[in-house]
């Protein structure tokens, strides 16, 4: 894999090291060490998504009905916020309904 000289650059100058005083070779360390750190990170991430169990169908049925429990009256605690439309007002009775 080529580094382009551009991100060389940008870490020497980042890690405060000139090109004359081995900061290339260092430079080079860090940015392995970090590209390994970052990958084990991303395998242990994968590995523990795998392993975790999913969750019950029933915990996931009462999740929701709680849900929406909590905001079944939401359009009904504030009918006057910004966003919501105003609610019709009354009118004359429809003439099948009487």
């Amino acid at each position: 894999m080529l580094v382009p000289p551009a991100v060389l650059t940008l870490l020497a100058l980042l890690t405060g090291l000139q090109p004359g005083q081995g900061g290339l070779a260092t430079t080079a360390v860090a940015l392995a060490a970090t590209a390994a750190a970052g990958t084990a990170l991303a395998v242990a991430a994968l590995l523990a998504a795998r392993l975790a169990r999913p969750a019950p169908p029933a915990r996931i049925r009462t999740a929701l009905r709680d849900r929406e429990r909590r905001t079944a009256f939401l359009p009904q605690r504030d009918p006057d916020a910004a966003g919501r439309p105003r609610p019709r007002a009354p009118g004359r009775p429809l003439p099948t309904a009487g």
